[in-house]
C-alpha cells in the first residue's frame, strides 16, 4: 500500500482515505458469505430429520431467517461505507490533483509548454486524472479488498479441512500468474494513450483551423489525419482489448477448473469417510460464491495496468522543475539591466550576448525584422524563461531570484493577441486586480477608452463576451486588456505589438489609453510600426538576436543605420499605399 502512495503520488489524506476504503470492501466482501453461511445452516435444519430423526427445528428456521434479515440489513450498512469510503475519498482525491496539477503548470516555464502540446496537457489534466479516480473508487479497493477477504476466507476454510481449501484455492495461482507475466499489457497500453493523445492533437488542430479548412475546402484533406489518428487508435483499442480478454478468459478458465477439482477431492474425502456430506455442500456453495470477487479481481487487473501508464506520464509532469525564487522580494527601483545576456531556443540561438539599460520612468522601445528577437527580450525580462548565458537585474536583483508570481505583481502586459474568457466584461477586466471594486473597474475602463461600447451593450458590464471575445471587435478587445492593465497598476509596462494589426480609428483610441497606461511607469515597447515608437526615450534595435543600435529616435535616424533604413521603407509603403488609395 506503501509503494501505492508513492506511484499515485497520493496525500496523506488520500492515502489513509484510500486504506479505509480497502477495509471498507474487505468488510462488504466478507459480509457477502454471510447469505451462504446462513443458507447453510438452512439446509442442516432441514436434512437433520431425515438423516438423523427427530422433528423439524422450527425455531432454528425463525432464527436464520431473523440472521438473514440482519445480515441484509449488516450488508447495506457495510456497502453504504464502503461507497463512502471509496467514491467520496476518490473524488475528492482526484480533485486534489487535478489543482495540484493546475498549480505546477501555472509555475512552470514556458520552454515546457514549447515541447508538450496543449491537447496532452489537458489530457493530464482530464483524462490521467479521470483514470486515477477511476481506479481509486473501482479498481484498488476491490482489488485489495477482494484479495484480503478471499485470503481470510481460505484460511478460514483451511482450520475446517485444509485439503479441500488447497483444491479450493489451488488453480488461484495459476490464474493470477496469467495475467501477471503479459507485461505486454503495459507496452500495448502505451501506444494506445499516445494513440489517444494523437487524436486529441488532431482533433484540437481540426477545429482551430476549421476556418481556413472552410475557406479553402480542405475537408478531405484535413480530415485524413484525423482520420487515420481515430482509426490507430481504434486498433491500438481493440488490440488491448483483445490481448486483456484473452488472458482474463483464460485465468477464469483455469478458476472453473477449480470448482471441478473441489468436486474431486470432496467426493474422494466423502467416500473415504474424512468429509461429511453437508461440509461436501458447502464447499461446493462456497467454491461458487468465492470466485466472483476473484473474477472481480482479475477483470480489473488490465484496468489497473492500463492507469499505471497514466500514472507514469502524471508523475512525469509532477517531476517538471518549477521555476523558484524569493516570494517577498522587494524591488528598490524599477531600472531593469540585460548583462551579456544568451538564449535559445530548443538548442538554436535566438538572443546573443546583448548587454543593455531600461531606464526606469520612460519607454524603451525594441524594433527590428521580424525573428530579431523583440518580443524573446521582453519574455526574458518578465521570466517566462530563464537566460541561458548572462543575467537580467531589475533594481539590481537578478529576476532569477525572484519567485515568478512575485515578480509578475511587478509587471502589467499589453499583447497583441488578447486572451479574454468566455465570462463577464467585469470579470475579464477585475482579472488585473483580484478583489477590485466595481468603481475601480469603472474608472479603469475610462481611462482605457472602453467605458462607452461597454455600456452599450445589451448587459453592460454583466454582458458574457463568449470565448476569448468572440463576440467582440480586435478593437474592443484591445482596450479591455489595457483597462485589466491599467487596474493592476504595476510599475513596469511591457506592451508587445499592442496596436500592430488595427485600424487607424482604434489605433488612435488604442494609443490615447496605453498614453494613460505608460504614464510615470517604466515602460517596454515591442514595434513593429517604428513611427509610433520615434518619440521614445530609447530605442534599442534589434537584427538576428544582437544588439545593432540603440539611442533616441533622432539619433538613429541621423546615424543612418538599421532603424533610418527600416524607418524609410516604412514612410515609402505608406506613401505607397496612400498614393494608391488616392
Amino acid at each position: 500500500m506503501v509503494r501505492i502512495k508513492k506511484l499515485l503520488r497520493l496525500s496523506d489524506e488520500g492515502y489513509e482515505g484510500l486504506k479505509r476504503g480497502v477495509f471498507a470492501a474487505v468488510l462488504s466482501n466478507i459480509c457477502m458469505f454471510l447469505p451462504f453461511g446462513i443458507a447453510i445452516m438452512v439446509i442442516n435444519i432441514l436434512l437433520q430429520p431425515l438423516t438423523g430423526g427427530g422433528t423439524l427445528d422450527t425455531r432454528g428456521l425463525w432464527l436464520c431467517l431473523g440472521a438473514g434479515v440482519a445480515a441484509a440489513i449488516l450488508y447495506f450498512i457495510v456497502y453504504t461505507n464502503e461507497y463512502r469510503k471509496t467514491y467520496t475519498v476518490a473524488y475528492n482525491e482526484s480533485e486534489k490533483i487535478r489543482v495540484e496539477v493546475a498549480e505546477k503548470l501555472r509555475r512552470l516555464p514556458l520552454s515546457f509548454f514549447n515541447r508538450k502540446d496543449l491537447s496532452e496537457l489537458t489530457t493530464n489534466i482530464m483524462g490521467d486524472c479521470t483514470s486515477i479516480e477511476q481506479s481509486m473508487s473501482h479498481v484498488l479497493p476491490n482489488l485489495f479488498g477482494g484479495s484480503i477477504s478471499v485470503t481470510i476466507v481460505c484460511v478460514l476454510l483451511a482450520f475446517y479441512t485444509w485439503r479441500m481449501a488447497i483444491a479450493l484455492f489451488a488453480a488461484l495461482p495459476v490464474a493470477f500468474g496469467l495475467i501477471f507475466v503479459t507485461k505486454k499489457l503495459m507496452s500495448i497500453g502505451d501506444r494506445h494513450v499516445q494513440a489517444k493523445l494523437n487524436v486529441a492533437e488532431q482533433m484540437q488542430e481540426y477545429l482551430e483551423g476549421i476556418k481556413v479548412v472552410k475557406a479553402f475546402g480542405l475537408a478531405g484533406e484535413k480530415s485524413a489525419a484525423l482520420k487515420n489518428a481515430l482509426s490507430v487508435m481504434l486498433r491500438e483499442a481493440i488490440k488491448f482489448e483483445l490481448i486483456a480478454g484473452t488472458f482474463i478468459t483464460l485465468a477464469m478458465m483455469v478458476l472453473q477448473v477449480g470448482i471441478g477439482l473441489v468436486t474431486l477431492v470432496g467426493v474422494t474425502l466423502l467416500t473415504g469417510g474424512s468429509l461429511s456430506p453437508l461440509a461436501l455442500l458447502m464447499f461446493l456453495i462456497v467454491s461458487v460464491k468465492i470466485y466472483s470477487p476473484i473474477i472481480v479481481i482479475l477483470t480489473m487487473l488490465p484496468e489497473f495496468f492500463y492507469m499505471l501508464v497514466s500514472t507514469r506520464r502524471m508523475q512525469a509532469l509532477r517531476e517538471e522543475t518549477p521555476m523558484a525564487g524569493d516570494e517577498d522580494a522587494v524591488l528598490s527601483d524599477y531600472n531593469v539591466e540585460m548583462k551579456n545576456v544568451s538564449f535559445a531556443y530548443n538548442d538554436m540561438d535566438v538572443i546573443s550576448d546583448i548587454s543593455l539599460t531600461i531606464p526606469q520612468n520612460g519607454v524603451t522601445a525594441f524594433v527590428g525584422p521580424s525573428g530579431s528577437g523583440k518580443t524573446t527580450v521582453s519574455r526574458l525580462i518578465a521570466r517566462f524563461w530563464d537566460v541561458r548565458e548572462g543575467e537580467i537585474t531589475i533594481g539590481g536583483r537578478d529576476i532569477r531570484e525572484i519567485d515568478p508570481e512575485r515578480l509578475m505583481s511587478y509587471m502589467s502586459f499589453v499583447f497583441q493577441d488578447v486572451v479574454l474568457f468566455g465570462d463577464t466584461v467585469m470579470n475579464n477586466i477585475r482579472i488585473g486586480k483580484h478583489g477590485a471594486t466595481d468603481e475601480e473597474i469603472y474608472a479603469a475602463a475610462k481611462m482605457a477608452r472602453c467605458d462607452e461600447f461597454v455600456r452599450n451593450m445589451p448587459d453592460g458590464y454583466e454582458t458574457v463576451i463568449g470565448e476569448n471575445g468572440s463576440t467582440l471587435s480586435g478593437g474592443e478587445r484591445q482596450r479591455i486588456s489595457i483597462a485589466r492593465a491599467l487596474l493592476k497598476d504595476a510599475p513596469i509596462v511591457l506592451l508587445d505589438e499592442a496596436t500592430a494589426s488595427l485600424d487607424p480609428e482604434n489605433e488612435t483610441q488604442i494609443q490615447e489609453a496605453i498614453s494613460t497606461l505608460i504614464e510615470g511607469r517604466t515602460v517596454i515597447v515591442i514595434a513593429h510600426r517604428l513611427r509610433t515608437v520615434i518619440g521614445a526615450d530609447k530605442v534599442v534595435v534589434l537584427d538576428g538576436g544582437k544588439l545593432i543600435e540603440e539611442g533616441t529616435g533622432a539619433e538613429l535616424l541621423a546615424q543612418n543605420g538599421l532603424f533610418a533604413r527600416l524607418y524609410k521603407v516604412q514612410q515609402e509603403s505608406l506613401g505607397w499605399t496612400a498614393g494608391k488609395g488616392a
